[in-house]
């Protein structure tokens, strides 16, 4: 097997990124492979015990870490690096072949590492009727309960029992479709109950269910392998199980998330960049949401391009919603946005209960917010100066380099090991378009 390439500074929790603010950006970014499809489309290897290859795969702790989980599955994994003459930035393909799963238990030590790792319930008890998977762990920006999981999976006729900090899932005859209805829009319980179903005896009808590209992303990727759904990107989903599934190729999504960083990015400091290969559609609230503030928006065959000279930020308010809604993934690069806006805005958070933690660290930098449950009331301010700052997330994280990219003098963002979750040589990717920035390896 071929180790996986993993995003620099990987595993070295103590790395910081240093900004020295000020200067517009102009020029070109790639666009990576959405993590957040990434992830569950590695998991749906389990479903066949042929290879799945994906391509535009970024390289990124969390899919290092994955592909370590499945490898424990018994997944044989191999990573290809770009073409010749391709952009050193360009996506790795990844080859995953389940021919054998050869342990359904997920264990503690890597489900605990992320989050999303806990998927594997859907596509371990599909095939093997069984599945022991840990309580899963990530980012602590709310409890994100896995009720949805279990009761999906009980619908399709699962036994499950909770034993010392494990879901043990039983299915002796195999899962059998049904109507699952989520009393919440939950896109893991989506991915995972989607999943799930592909091997189901008979029609699942999965109701509620998330709308986010991901989740269409995953649905084309099942239907290469062989999977019959209908209505995703609605609110209902049809699945018509298959008794098996066969390999397939599949290119990942572009990651509209850090389409909707970078663009945030060139808002707040000002200048022209091409984002290349997003795709507008994947974002359009939250591009909205920039022109209203100010910034030139466009879409070309080669992607967005986000464009704002010396006139100033505007006030805006925004609510986090499902998608189509603004994403809560944006919500704290937003929040650094703001902070710049020549009034008052107010930011709703609606997914998670605990993701204003980056307000603190905002205020270190001279941000003017305050939090009422909630809802955040940010007052613009007239210049932001460099600090040194706490990274407490993954979207924090970006949020502080976002700002320290506008403030005066010298930002220091500790703990970014956050960062090498979910974005992709960030500090590549923003020297090239002029920002002082890099990361101290301590």
């Amino acid at each position: 097997m071929t180790a996986p390439v993993r995003g620099p500074g990987s595993g070295k929790i103590m790395d910081s990124i240093k900004v020295v603010g000020g200067a517009e950006l102009n020029g070109v970014i790639p666009i990576s492979g959405a993590k957040n499809a990434t992830l569950p489309l590695m998991i749906a290897s389990l479903l066949t015990d042929e290879t799945l290859t994906l391509t535009n795969v970024p390289r990124l702790r969390d899919v290092a870490q994955l592909t370590q989980i499945l490898s424990n599955h018994g997944v044989d994994y191999s990573v290809n690096g770009k073409r010749n003459g391709q952009d050193e930035l360009a996506g790795q393909t990844l080859n995953l072949t389940a021919r054998e799963i050869v342990d359904t238990t997920a264990p503690y030590e890597l489900v605990s590492k992320m989050r999303a790792s806990f998927w594997v319930i859907g596509p371990l008890v599909a095939r093997m009727h069984e599945a022991r998977v840990s309580l899963p762990g990530g980012c602590a920006i709310g409890t994100r309960p896995v009720d949805f999981f279990i009761d999906g999976l009980a619908a399709l006729g699962a036994d499950i029992d909770i034993e010392a900090g494990y879901v043990v899932v039983r299915a002796p005859g195999g899962l059998k479709g049904a109507r699952v209805e989520f009393p919440k829009v939950s896109v893991g319980a989506t991915h995972t109950i989607m999943m799930a179903a592909t091997l189901a005896e008979g029609e699942t009808e999965i109701v509620n269910a998330a709308r986010e590209p991901e989740v269409v992303d995953l649905a084309k990727c099942l239907k290469a392998m062989g999977a019959e759904i209908e209505g995703e990107g609605t609110s209902t989903i049809r699945i018509q199980g298959r008794q098996r599934l066969h390999g397939a190729r599949h290119a990942v999504v572009p990651d509209r998330i850090e389409t909707g960083t970078y663009a945030m990015a060139v808002a707040m400091t000002g200048g022209n960049v091409l984002l290349q290969g997003a795709q507008s559609d994947l974002l359009e609230s939250a591009l909205d949401t920039l022109r209203q503030a100010g910034v030139e928006i466009t879409q070309s065959a080669e992607g967005i391009r986000v464009y704002r000279n010396g006139n100033g930020i505007q006030p805006v308010d925004v609510t986090t919603e499902p998608f189509p809604g603004f994403p809560t993934d944006l919500q704290a690069q937003f929040m650094a946005l703001m902070t710049r806006a020549g009034g008052s805005s107010r930011i709703t958070e609606t997914i998670f209960e605990n993701r204003f933690m980056h307000v603190q660290e905002l205020a270190r930098l001279g941000a003017s917010i305050q939090v009422d449950g909630r809802t955040a009331t940010v007052e613009g301010v007239s210049t932001l100066r460099g600090a040194p700052v706490m990274a407490t997330d993954l979207r924090a994280s970006v949020s502080l380099v976002i700002a320290g990219l506008a403030a005066e003098g010298e930002t220091t963002v500790n703990r970014v090991y956050h960062l090498d979750r979910g974005f992709e040589r960030l500090e590549d990717k923003l020297t090239r378009c002029g920002a002082r920035i890099e990361r101290i390896t301590n």
